[in-house]
Order: structure tokens, then sequence, then C-alpha cells
């Protein structure tokens, strides 16, 4: 019995470790994505050598897939936790809302300003480069200000200058 449970806490080890080692190679952040593959083939390869060690029990291999489900809920909470990388939100209103664009400079968010031909109007179109931890913070803004705001974020794989950038740079100096 204590080697079904030691299958369930290696895949709920292992598949954490897997997910955070794929995001990491998405993102091009390959030193910890070596790290974190290296640890999940160590902690795989036991986990297997406790499934099949001896009688070889279906119930050993039935909580080494469950195991494997849990770990994906877990490596996928642990992803959104760490909220790795950056978002690029476009956010579109009927009316400009200087109130909203000045809330959101003072709170540290980089907004630009468009304005484009909608089918019956004018349409405001703000766009807004942030770290993805912040995304929340930032949909929860908009909700207050514009309910009826329309809102995408998109994940950018790489970008070079601008002001996020900049400042970044100042703040590690």
């Amino acid at each position: 019995m204590q080697s079904i449970f030691m299958i369930l806490i290696l895949q709920l080890v292992y598949v954490p470790f897997l997910t955070l080692r794929t995001i990491f190679l998405v993102k091009n952040i390959t030193v910890l994505a070596a790290i974190f593959g290296m640890l999940e083939m160590l902690v795989y390869v036991f986990g297997l050598s406790l499934v099949f060690n001896g009688e070889q029990s279906i119930l050993a291999m039935i909580v080494y897939a469950f195991g494997f489900g849990l770990g994906i809920f877990l490596g996928a909470k642990i992803e959104r936790k760490l909220a790795i990388g950056y978002v690029y939100t476009t956010i579109n209103t009927q009316n400009k809302n200087e109130e909203l664009v000045n809330f959101l400079r003072n709170e540290g968010f980089a907004v630009t300003i468009y304005i484009g031909e909608g089918r019956d109007s004018n349409r405001y179109k703000y766009e807004i480069l942030t770290k993805r931890n912040r995304e929340m913070e930032l949909f929860q803004i908009v909700e207050q200000f514009e309910p009826n705001a329309f809102i995408i974020s998109y994940e950018p794989k790489s970008f070079k200058g601008g002001f996020l950038l900049n400042r970044m740079k100042a703040k590690q100096k």
C-alpha cells in the first residue's frame, strides 16, 4: 500500500514538472526547461519502476494514471500562479474614456489609444502590454470603468523596445 501512495505522490510531482518544462520551452527559457526536464525524468523513471516492480498490480497502474490526471490540474494551477510572460490586451469602447486611461496609466499600465471606424460610429481602441500576472487586474479595472468594453488578450512571443521595456530596464539599475 505504501508503494501505491508513493506512485500517486510521484505523479503529483512529475506532471507539474512536465507542465512547467513545456511552458519554459514555449517561452524560450531553456535553462529552466532543461533543469525541469532532468528532474521530470528522474521522477518519471522512479515512478515507473514502482509501477512495474514485482507483481505489476492493476491498482498501481490505475493509481499511476489517476495521479497523472490530478497532476495536470496541479500543474495548471501552478502555471496560473506563476503567470510567466506578458499579455497584449486590446480594449474597444464606443466612447473615449479619459478616466479609464488616466487610471490605467497611474496604475503603471502603458496605454496607446487609436480611433477606428466602426459600423455605426467611431470606436476607441486601447492597446496595453503588461505582465501576465496583472491580466486579471487589468480586466477588473476595465470592467469597473467600461462594463460594455470588448476585450481581447494575446500572449506575444517576442517584442522589442517601448515604454514597458524601458521602465523595466530603469528599475534594474
